[in-house]
């Protein structure tokens, strides 16, 4: 028999340094997302599956926990991830003409980890830009991304650039089932050029060469210049490269130092992302910190198609590749019931400070916080002194 007080697999409980530098962050993040004009949304962790799922694939699907309602007996899910949610937030709850960002910070939970030293309850941070279908809106959340990494003290970062409708535009009017269009993605993004000679048969030998020609266009930003005469002419291939092109000449702009590299077939969310997609790397992390695009469908499964950007973070992730903070400095006071001590305390708490109130026994137990001044009482006035 298990003991009791073991969690599942890839759920932990966040203890109290790390749950303040958590807290921290997710404040602090909120507060920048706010200065670019984005409105905090909090989306319940359950909803109706068939809301939930609504036009997300088969992969949040098999991520999604799902139950029963008792008062119901309906169908029910915890997210596994925020964006569907705050979609129908925009389509129904607000409905607004225009312009409309969002932000939210709140747990997710995944029936699987991602990884071998994954969580299973990411605390997922995002932003969401609706009503712009403009490069703007990509380039706006593409600039909050990196201000959010920077704010949290990354450095060295990578902004790995792709586009969804690139494999769109070599497949031109070839479909595939849902499956096999599923391997085709996987067999894509692991660069995998036997399995995507595998389809032929299946697709024509001119739509096999296109996406044996995309799996070598990753790296620097010059690729887009090969891009352009390697692959296919079609429409759809003709504007995700110049909207890469227009996004990189103005991240470059403003942000030299940032490292831009490009992945044309690499294609996470597939069926999920309808134009640019990018990733954020940090130096030392293999896997991207953050992640994000245009999904213009989002909305469409709740009757109102919205042009719809926005990117997202765990940030328990996050947090593990800041290094540690030092510890809070707080004044360190005795305990007692006399009015002028209590006073005194209360004062320097309203003022902001972190006052420890020493218990009687406990003189060495506050590991949270660094003490770097006393209160002690001279001449009859409680007073600061040094450590």
């Amino acid at each position: 028999m298990a003991s009791a007080w073991l969690l599942p697999e890839h759920i932990a409980d966040v203890l109290p340094s790390q749950a303040r530098r958590i807290e921290e962050l997710r404040r602090d993040l909120l507060d920048m997302a706010r200065t670019y004009g984005c409105e905090l949304v909090m989306p319940p962790m359950l909803e109706h599956l068939d809301s939930l799922l609504s036009g997300t694939g088969q992969a949040l699907d098999l991520m999604t926990f799902k139950l029963v309602d008792q008062l119901s007996g309906r169908s029910l899910g915890l997210r596994a991830d925020t964006t569907p949610q705050v979609a129908r937030i925009d389509a129904h709850l607000l409905n607004r003409e225009g312009v409309t960002r969002l932000c939210y910070c709140g747990p997710v939970l995944h029936t699987r980890a991602e990884g071998l030293t994954a969580t299973r309850e990411p605390l997922q941070f995002g932003v969401e830009i609706y009503g712009h279908a403009g490069l703007e809106a990509d380039l706006e959340v593409q600039e909050l991304a990196l201000d959010a990494l920077h704010r949290a003290g990354l450095t060295q970062i990578t902004l790995d650039l792709g586009d969804a409708r690139l494999v769109r535009g070599v497949l031109g009017d070839h479909r595939l089932d849902e499956d096999r269009l599923a391997v085709l993605v996987q067999a894509m993004g692991a660069k995998d050029a036997g399995g995507v000679a595998s389809f032929e048969g299946e697709l024509p030998a001119a739509v096999i060469d296109g996406l044996q020609t995309l799996l070598g266009l990753y790296g620097d930003i010059e690729l887009l210049a090969q891009a352009r005469e390697r692959l296919p002419r079609h429409p759809l291939i003709t504007a995700a490269l110049d909207d890469l092109d227009w996004l990189v000449r103005h991240l470059r702009a403003t942000h030299p130092e940032l490292r831009i590299g490009l992945d044309l077939a690499d294609l996470p969310g597939y069926a999920y992302y309808s134009g640019v997609r990018f990733a954020l790397y940090a130096q030392g992390c293999s896997d991207a910190v953050l992640r994000g695009g245009r999904y213009d469908e989002v909305g469409a499964v709740f009757g109102r198609r919205r042009p719809a950007v926005g990117f997202s973070l765990d940030l328990k992730t996050l947090v593990g590749l800041i290094p540690a903070t030092q510890l809070r400095a707080a004044v360190r006071a005795p305990w007692g019931v006399a009015p002028d001590l209590r006073a005194a305390v209360r004062r320097l708490r309203e003022q902001g400070e972190t006052v420890v109130c020493v218990l009687p026994g406990h003189e060495h137990e506050n590991d949270e916080f660094e003490c770097d001044r006393e209160l002690v009482n001279t001449s009859g006035q409680w007073v600061l002194r040094a450590l």
